[in-house]
Protein backbone atom coordinates (compact mmCIF):
# COMPACT_ATOMS: atom_id res chain seq x y z
CA UNK A 1 0.00 0.00 0.00
CA UNK A 2 1.67 3.62 -0.98
CA UNK A 3 -0.97 5.41 0.20
CA UNK A 4 -4.07 5.22 2.12
CA UNK A 5 -7.31 7.93 1.73
CA UNK A 6 -8.40 9.39 5.01
CA UNK A 7 -12.25 10.52 5.97
CA UNK A 8 -10.78 13.62 7.09
CA UNK A 9 -7.84 15.12 8.50
CA UNK A 10 -7.66 16.24 11.99
CA UNK A 11 -11.63 17.78 11.84
CA UNK A 12 -13.98 16.94 9.66
CA UNK A 13 -13.74 20.18 7.59
CA UNK A 14 -10.56 19.35 6.52
CA UNK A 15 -10.82 17.13 3.26
CA UNK A 16 -9.57 16.12 1.29
CA UNK A 17 -6.50 13.73 3.67
CA UNK A 18 -4.45 11.09 3.14
CA UNK A 19 -0.98 9.43 4.14
CA UNK A 20 1.51 8.27 1.08
CA UNK A 21 5.17 8.43 0.89
CA UNK A 22 6.56 10.78 -0.60
CA UNK A 23 9.34 8.73 -2.19
CA UNK A 24 6.80 6.89 -3.88
CA UNK A 25 7.49 3.92 -1.68
CA UNK A 26 5.21 1.27 0.39
CA UNK A 27 3.88 2.22 3.65
CA UNK A 28 5.57 0.78 6.78
CA UNK A 29 2.08 -0.20 7.80
CA UNK A 30 -1.12 -2.57 7.16
CA UNK A 31 -4.54 -2.02 7.83
CA UNK A 32 -5.46 -5.27 9.75
CA UNK A 33 -8.95 -4.01 10.38
CA UNK A 34 -10.84 -0.92 10.87
CA UNK A 35 -10.55 2.34 9.10
CA UNK A 36 -8.34 4.56 11.38
CA UNK A 37 -8.09 8.25 11.30
CA UNK A 38 -5.52 11.12 10.39
CA UNK A 39 -5.15 11.87 14.46
CA UNK A 40 -5.19 7.87 15.08
CA UNK A 41 -2.23 7.30 12.82
CA UNK A 42 -0.47 10.24 14.27
CA UNK A 43 -0.75 8.49 17.74
CA UNK A 44 0.36 5.08 16.43
CA UNK A 45 3.36 6.39 14.63
CA UNK A 46 4.61 8.65 17.46
CA UNK A 47 3.36 5.47 20.44
CA UNK A 48 5.19 2.66 18.29
CA UNK A 49 8.57 4.78 17.81
CA UNK A 50 8.09 5.41 21.87
CA UNK A 51 7.97 1.48 22.52
CA UNK A 52 10.65 0.25 20.05
CA UNK A 53 13.07 2.52 21.58
CA UNK A 54 12.00 1.89 25.40
CA UNK A 55 12.14 -1.62 24.90
CA UNK A 56 15.33 -1.44 23.12
CA UNK A 57 16.77 0.66 25.75
CA UNK A 58 15.88 -1.58 28.68
CA UNK A 59 15.45 -4.90 27.48
CA UNK A 60 11.99 -5.69 28.58
CA UNK A 61 8.21 -5.83 26.40
CA UNK A 62 6.42 -2.03 26.31
CA UNK A 63 3.56 -0.85 25.96
CA UNK A 64 1.82 2.69 25.91
CA UNK A 65 -1.34 4.66 26.05
CA UNK A 66 -1.37 7.81 23.75
CA UNK A 67 -4.16 10.34 23.69
CA UNK A 68 -3.55 13.29 20.91
CA UNK A 69 -0.59 12.75 19.70
CA UNK A 70 0.98 12.42 23.82
CA UNK A 71 1.60 9.60 25.97
CA UNK A 72 -0.81 9.40 28.81
CA UNK A 73 1.97 6.70 29.97
CA UNK A 74 4.34 4.37 29.18
CA UNK A 75 5.53 1.21 30.85
CA UNK A 76 7.62 -1.73 30.83
CA UNK A 77 6.74 -4.79 31.36
CA UNK A 78 7.56 -5.91 35.18
CA UNK A 79 4.73 -7.94 37.07
CA UNK A 80 2.30 -5.90 39.19
CA UNK A 81 2.10 -6.01 42.60
CA UNK A 82 -1.39 -7.24 44.03
CA UNK A 83 -2.27 -3.62 44.91
CA UNK A 84 -1.88 -2.36 41.58
CA UNK A 85 -3.60 -5.25 39.77
CA UNK A 86 -6.51 -3.87 41.61
CA UNK A 87 -6.01 -0.12 40.97
CA UNK A 88 -5.58 -1.09 37.95
CA UNK A 89 -8.70 -2.87 37.54
CA UNK A 90 -6.97 -5.49 36.26
CA UNK A 91 -6.77 -8.21 38.76
CA UNK A 92 -9.50 -10.86 37.27
CA UNK A 93 -7.35 -11.03 34.01
CA UNK A 94 -6.27 -14.59 34.61
CA UNK A 95 -2.70 -14.76 32.92
CA UNK A 96 -1.56 -11.53 33.52
CA UNK A 97 1.71 -12.55 35.26
CA UNK A 98 2.43 -15.04 32.52
CA UNK A 99 2.57 -12.33 29.72
CA UNK A 100 5.07 -9.53 30.31
CA UNK A 101 3.37 -7.26 27.14
CA UNK A 102 -0.08 -7.65 29.16
CA UNK A 103 1.44 -6.64 31.96
CA UNK A 104 3.15 -3.47 30.49
CA UNK A 105 -0.48 -2.19 28.80
CA UNK A 106 -2.42 -2.91 32.35
CA UNK A 107 0.75 -0.33 33.35
CA UNK A 108 0.38 2.22 30.66
CA UNK A 109 -3.83 1.86 30.94
CA UNK A 110 -4.43 2.50 34.49
CA UNK A 111 -1.57 5.06 35.67
CA UNK A 112 -4.36 7.80 33.93
CA UNK A 113 -7.16 6.22 33.25
CA UNK A 114 -9.54 9.36 32.87
CA UNK A 115 -6.83 10.74 29.67
CA UNK A 116 -6.11 6.62 28.88
CA UNK A 117 -9.96 6.86 27.93
CA UNK A 118 -10.14 6.14 24.09
CA UNK A 119 -6.67 5.86 23.62
CA UNK A 120 -4.29 4.17 21.25
CA UNK A 121 -2.15 1.48 22.36
CA UNK A 122 1.68 0.69 20.87
CA UNK A 123 3.18 -3.02 21.82
CA UNK A 124 6.88 -2.99 21.43
CA UNK A 125 5.97 -7.00 20.46
CA UNK A 126 3.29 -9.68 19.27
CA UNK A 127 -0.06 -8.64 20.76
CA UNK A 128 -0.89 -12.14 22.57
CA UNK A 129 -4.34 -12.94 23.79
CA UNK A 130 -4.06 -12.33 26.99
CA UNK A 131 -3.05 -8.60 26.23
CA UNK A 132 -5.93 -8.81 23.34
CA UNK A 133 -8.62 -9.77 26.19
CA UNK A 134 -7.23 -6.73 28.68
CA UNK A 135 -8.05 -4.42 25.48
CA UNK A 136 -11.01 -5.84 24.90
CA UNK A 137 -13.16 -4.23 27.57
CA UNK A 138 -11.33 -0.92 27.50
CA UNK A 139 -12.87 1.97 25.57
CA UNK A 140 -10.41 2.47 22.51
CA UNK A 141 -9.63 3.48 19.63
CA UNK A 142 -6.93 1.34 17.98
CA UNK A 143 -3.62 -0.31 18.31
CA UNK A 144 -0.29 -0.91 16.56
CA UNK A 145 2.01 -3.77 17.09
CA UNK A 146 4.49 -5.23 15.07
CA UNK A 147 2.60 -9.03 14.85
CA UNK A 148 -0.70 -10.27 16.14
CA UNK A 149 -1.12 -14.01 17.27
CA UNK A 150 -4.35 -16.04 15.69
CA UNK A 151 -6.24 -15.74 18.75
CA UNK A 152 -5.57 -11.65 19.87
CA UNK A 153 -6.36 -10.97 16.31
CA UNK A 154 -9.79 -12.42 16.30
CA UNK A 155 -10.72 -11.22 20.04
CA UNK A 156 -9.94 -7.15 19.04
CA UNK A 157 -11.16 -7.61 15.28
CA UNK A 158 -14.69 -8.27 17.30
CA UNK A 159 -14.28 -4.76 19.50
CA UNK A 160 -16.46 -1.93 18.19
CA UNK A 161 -18.94 -4.20 16.54
CA UNK A 162 -16.00 -4.75 14.16
CA UNK A 163 -14.57 -1.49 13.47
CA UNK A 164 -11.89 -1.18 15.90
CA UNK A 165 -8.86 -0.30 14.36
CA UNK A 166 -5.71 -2.70 13.88
CA UNK A 167 -2.29 -1.79 12.86
CA UNK A 168 0.27 -4.07 11.80
CA UNK A 169 3.71 -1.99 11.77
CA UNK A 170 7.08 -2.99 10.02
CA UNK A 171 9.27 -3.17 12.93
CA UNK A 172 12.40 -3.12 10.71
CA UNK A 173 11.53 -0.05 8.96
CA UNK A 174 13.71 3.21 9.44
CA UNK A 175 12.64 6.56 8.17
CA UNK A 176 14.84 8.64 5.97
CA UNK A 177 17.42 10.42 7.97
CA UNK A 178 15.27 13.99 7.44
CA UNK A 179 12.03 14.77 7.63
CA UNK A 180 9.59 17.74 6.44
CA UNK A 181 5.89 19.21 7.44
CA UNK A 182 4.04 22.11 6.37
CA UNK A 183 2.56 24.71 8.29
CA UNK A 184 0.60 27.37 6.64
CA UNK A 185 2.05 26.41 3.06
CA UNK A 186 5.90 26.65 4.58
CA UNK A 187 8.12 23.41 4.70
CA UNK A 188 10.07 22.88 7.58
CA UNK A 189 12.79 20.20 6.82
CA UNK A 190 14.70 18.90 9.72
CA UNK A 191 17.05 16.01 10.77
CA UNK A 192 14.52 12.97 12.44
CA UNK A 193 15.57 13.27 15.79
CA UNK A 194 17.25 10.08 16.28
CA UNK A 195 19.36 10.16 19.74
CA UNK A 196 19.68 7.16 21.56
CA UNK A 197 18.49 7.58 25.37
CA UNK A 198 20.96 4.71 27.16
CA UNK A 199 22.50 4.00 30.55
CA UNK A 200 25.43 6.28 29.63
CA UNK A 201 23.58 9.55 29.28
CA UNK A 202 22.89 9.56 33.27
CA UNK A 203 26.84 9.69 33.74
CA UNK A 204 27.40 13.32 34.99
CA UNK A 205 25.90 13.43 38.66
CA UNK A 206 26.19 16.87 39.40
CA UNK A 207 24.65 16.71 42.84
CA UNK A 208 26.06 15.74 46.40
CA UNK A 209 24.09 12.47 46.44
CA UNK A 210 25.46 10.20 43.76
CA UNK A 211 24.07 6.63 43.76
CA UNK A 212 22.00 5.53 40.98
CA UNK A 213 20.45 1.93 41.22
CA UNK A 214 20.07 0.30 38.03
CA UNK A 215 16.32 0.19 39.10
CA UNK A 216 16.11 3.62 39.03
CA UNK A 217 18.47 4.39 36.16
CA UNK A 218 15.68 2.42 34.49
CA UNK A 219 13.05 4.72 35.46
CA UNK A 220 15.49 7.78 34.11
CA UNK A 221 15.20 6.44 30.58
CA UNK A 222 11.58 5.39 30.98
CA UNK A 223 10.87 8.82 31.61
CA UNK A 224 13.50 10.22 29.51
CA UNK A 225 12.01 8.06 26.35
CA UNK A 226 8.60 8.82 26.89
CA UNK A 227 9.62 12.89 26.91
CA UNK A 228 11.48 12.33 23.44
CA UNK A 229 7.93 11.27 21.79
CA UNK A 230 5.70 13.86 24.43
CA UNK A 231 4.37 17.64 23.23
CA UNK A 232 6.85 20.32 24.85
CA UNK A 233 7.21 21.53 27.33
CA UNK A 234 7.57 18.29 29.06
CA UNK A 235 8.13 16.67 32.33
CA UNK A 236 7.42 12.71 33.41
CA UNK A 237 7.79 11.16 36.88
CA UNK A 238 8.43 7.74 36.97
CA UNK A 239 8.75 4.83 38.81
CA UNK A 240 8.14 0.76 39.28
CA UNK A 241 9.12 0.89 35.46
CA UNK A 242 6.62 2.58 34.07
CA UNK A 243 5.63 6.79 34.09
CA UNK A 244 3.42 7.41 36.43
CA UNK A 245 2.04 11.43 35.90
CA UNK A 246 3.25 13.07 32.40
CA UNK A 247 2.65 16.72 32.30
CA UNK A 248 2.68 18.03 28.44
CA UNK A 249 2.29 20.66 26.51
CA UNK A 250 2.52 23.50 29.26
CA UNK A 251 3.76 26.64 28.55
CA UNK A 252 5.57 27.34 31.37
CA UNK A 253 8.05 24.18 33.31
CA UNK A 254 6.40 24.50 36.70
CA UNK A 255 3.17 23.89 35.17
CA UNK A 256 4.35 20.94 33.52
CA UNK A 257 6.06 19.69 37.29
CA UNK A 258 2.75 20.22 38.66
CA UNK A 259 0.39 18.75 36.52
CA UNK A 260 2.92 15.79 36.07
CA UNK A 261 3.12 15.68 40.39
CA UNK A 262 -0.47 15.91 40.67
CA UNK A 263 -1.19 12.59 38.31
CA UNK A 264 1.78 10.85 40.09
CA UNK A 265 0.19 11.61 43.22
CA UNK A 266 -2.94 9.94 42.13
CA UNK A 267 -1.49 6.94 40.66
CA UNK A 268 -0.07 6.30 44.32
CA UNK A 269 -3.39 7.35 46.17
CA UNK A 270 -5.15 4.69 44.13
CA UNK A 271 -3.22 2.45 45.57
CA UNK A 272 -4.12 3.06 49.15
CA UNK A 273 -6.18 0.62 51.15
CA UNK A 274 -9.19 3.45 51.23
CA UNK A 275 -9.12 3.39 47.88
CA UNK A 276 -8.73 -0.32 46.89
CA UNK A 277 -11.78 -1.23 48.88
CA UNK A 278 -14.37 1.03 47.44
CA UNK A 279 -17.00 -0.78 47.03
CA UNK A 280 -19.06 0.89 43.93
CA UNK A 281 -22.85 0.41 43.46
CA UNK A 282 -24.12 -1.97 41.19
CA UNK A 283 -23.94 -1.08 37.38
CA UNK A 284 -21.82 2.06 37.89
CA UNK A 285 -19.13 1.59 34.81
CA UNK A 286 -15.55 1.54 34.79
CA UNK A 287 -14.98 4.77 32.76
CA UNK A 288 -17.63 5.98 35.78
CA UNK A 289 -15.45 4.46 38.12
CA UNK A 290 -12.75 6.40 37.14
CA UNK A 291 -14.45 9.02 37.37
CA UNK A 292 -15.62 8.64 41.25
CA UNK A 293 -11.79 7.78 42.22
CA UNK A 294 -10.71 11.14 41.44
CA UNK A 295 -13.05 13.35 42.80
CA UNK A 296 -13.05 10.66 45.88
CA UNK A 297 -9.49 12.10 45.97
CA UNK A 298 -10.11 15.55 45.65
CA UNK A 299 -11.12 18.49 47.46
CA UNK A 300 -14.72 18.31 46.01
CA UNK A 301 -14.89 14.41 47.20
CA UNK A 302 -18.73 15.55 48.52
CA UNK A 303 -19.55 15.43 45.08
CA UNK A 304 -19.44 11.65 45.69
CA UNK A 305 -20.20 11.27 49.44
CA UNK A 306 -22.61 13.69 50.05
CA UNK A 307 -25.57 12.61 51.59
CA UNK A 308 -28.12 13.15 48.56
CA UNK A 309 -25.68 11.43 45.95
CA UNK A 310 -23.39 8.53 47.43
CA UNK A 311 -26.16 5.68 46.94
CA UNK A 312 -25.62 6.53 43.19
CA UNK A 313 -21.96 5.76 43.21
CA UNK A 314 -21.69 3.32 46.44
CA UNK A 315 -23.32 0.22 47.81
CA UNK A 316 -21.04 1.38 50.96
CA UNK A 317 -20.80 5.18 52.01
CA UNK A 318 -16.80 5.03 52.21
CA UNK A 319 -15.06 7.07 55.23
CA UNK A 320 -14.09 10.42 53.66
CA UNK A 321 -10.26 10.67 52.71
CA UNK A 322 -9.36 14.09 53.88
CA UNK A 323 -7.25 16.21 52.42
CA UNK A 324 -4.42 16.04 55.50
CA UNK A 325 -4.55 11.91 55.63
CA UNK A 326 -3.76 11.94 51.72
CA UNK A 327 -0.93 14.65 52.53
CA UNK A 328 0.59 12.29 55.48
CA UNK A 329 0.29 9.75 53.15
CA UNK A 330 2.18 11.08 50.34
CA UNK A 331 4.91 11.81 52.82
CA UNK A 332 5.73 8.22 52.71
CA UNK A 333 6.60 7.77 49.34
CA UNK A 334 10.10 8.02 48.30
CA UNK A 335 12.68 6.90 45.21
CA UNK A 336 10.26 8.41 42.01
CA UNK A 337 12.24 9.45 39.29
CA UNK A 338 11.95 12.71 37.49
CA UNK A 339 12.93 13.59 33.87
CA UNK A 340 12.30 17.20 31.75
CA UNK A 341 12.78 17.48 28.18
CA UNK A 342 14.83 20.61 28.69
CA UNK A 343 16.96 22.53 32.24
CA UNK A 344 14.77 23.80 35.07
CA UNK A 345 15.08 27.19 35.26
CA UNK A 346 14.30 27.76 38.29
CA UNK A 347 14.20 25.48 42.09
CA UNK A 348 10.84 25.51 42.34
CA UNK A 349 10.62 22.56 39.96
CA UNK A 350 12.36 20.60 42.54
CA UNK A 351 11.12 21.97 45.62
CA UNK A 352 7.33 20.56 44.24
CA UNK A 353 8.83 17.45 43.17
CA UNK A 354 10.17 17.19 46.51
CA UNK A 355 6.57 17.08 47.64
CA UNK A 356 5.51 13.64 45.26
CA UNK A 357 8.31 11.42 46.60
CA UNK A 358 10.92 12.42 43.98
CA UNK A 359 14.66 11.20 44.33
CA UNK A 360 16.34 11.10 41.34
CA UNK A 361 16.40 14.02 38.46
CA UNK A 362 17.45 14.13 34.59
CA UNK A 363 17.22 17.06 32.77
CA UNK A 364 19.70 18.90 30.51
CA UNK A 365 21.26 21.26 31.96
CA UNK A 366 22.38 24.64 30.79
CA UNK A 367 20.27 27.22 32.91
CA UNK A 368 22.16 30.41 34.00
CA UNK A 369 20.55 29.45 37.53
CA UNK A 370 22.11 25.59 37.66
CA UNK A 371 23.57 26.41 40.85
CA UNK A 372 20.26 27.47 42.39
CA UNK A 373 18.45 23.71 40.84
CA UNK A 374 21.82 21.65 42.35
CA UNK A 375 21.42 23.27 45.69
CA UNK A 376 17.78 22.41 45.75
CA UNK A 377 18.92 19.25 44.73
CA UNK A 378 21.31 18.70 47.51
CA UNK A 379 18.72 20.53 49.68
CA UNK A 380 16.21 17.44 49.18
CA UNK A 381 18.41 14.59 49.42
CA UNK A 382 18.47 13.83 45.86
CA UNK A 383 20.31 12.51 42.77
CA UNK A 384 20.60 15.12 39.83
CA UNK A 385 22.19 14.17 36.62
CA UNK A 386 22.64 16.70 33.86
CA UNK A 387 22.20 14.73 30.49
CA UNK A 388 23.31 17.45 27.92
CA UNK A 389 20.43 16.21 25.82
CA UNK A 390 16.95 18.68 24.84
CA UNK A 391 13.76 16.54 23.99
CA UNK A 392 11.50 19.46 22.63
CA UNK A 393 9.21 17.67 20.74
CA UNK A 394 6.15 19.54 18.33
Amino acid sequence: MKEFTLKYGCNPNQIPARIFMENGGELPVEILNGRPGYINFLDAFNSWQLVKELSESTNLPCAASFKHVSPTSAATGKKLSEELKRACFVDDIEGLDGSPLACAYARARGTDRMSSFGDFIALSGECDEVTAKLISREVSDGIIAPAYSPEALKILKEKRKGGYNILKIDKDYVPEALERKQVFGVTFEQKRNDCKIGRELLSNIVSKKRELPEEKAVDLLVSLITLKYTQSNSVCFAADGQAIGVGAGQQSRIHCTRLAAQKADLWHLRQHPKVLDLCFAEGVGRPEKNNIIDLYLSDEAEEVLGEKVWRNHFAVRPAPFPKEEREAYLKTIKGVSLGSDAFFPFADNLDRAAKSGVTYVAEPGGSVRDDLVIEAADRHGMVLCFTGLRLFHH
